[in-house]
């Protein structure tokens, strides 16, 4: 139940959308606090990449099959083409970039596409999306100090 006494569901149920004892979903104050999904979404590649990484994972440890597999990534990619068209529609329950991507996927693919979080935390999404983006945006960086070191060596001439 909400802080003004309504009946409240979140994208997923129960407290924070994981299901359980609680009834009635979050609260939208708590959806709101709890939404990353306008700051996180810069890592929507990076997001997709870890999954199709995780769905080869789980193929070779046996906990889905090589065809539940091929689904998956076979859907990221559909998701991926969206996100690069800027065809993706966010939708309300997009708490983060790891459910607006896994709800899409779902929509493509059904059923499946809930294997992917077999024996696998938010933490270690959220780690693997973070090193990804932080190790590409270093790369920048250091393009632009090399581009910046030349520019000034030329200067200097």
């Amino acid at each position: 139940m909400s802080s003004d006494g309504r009946v409240t569901s979140g994208a997923r149920g129960g407290l924070f959308g994981a299901g359980g004892r609680f009834k009635g979903g979050t609260d939208p104050i708590m959806e709101k606090f709890n939404e990353s999904l306008s700051f996180d979404k810069r890592m929507w590649s990076q997001d997709i990449r870890g999954s199709v990484a995780y769905a080869k994972a789980i193929v070779l440890a046996g906990i889905i099959t090589k065809e539940e597999g091929d689904v998956i990534i076979n859907g990221f990619d559909k998701v991926s083409e969206e996100w690069a068209s800027g065809e993706f529609v966010e939708k309300p329950g997009d708490e983060d970039i790891h459910t607006a991507n896994e709800r899409r996927l779902t929509e493509i693919i059904g059923v499946t596409g809930g294997k992917l979080h077999t024996g696998r935390s938010r933490n270690d999404q959220v780690a693997t999306d973070v090193r990804l983006w932080i190790v590409e945006a270093e790369r920048d960086v250091l393009k632009d100090m090399a581009t910046l070191l030349q520019v000034g060596a030329e200067f200097s001439q």
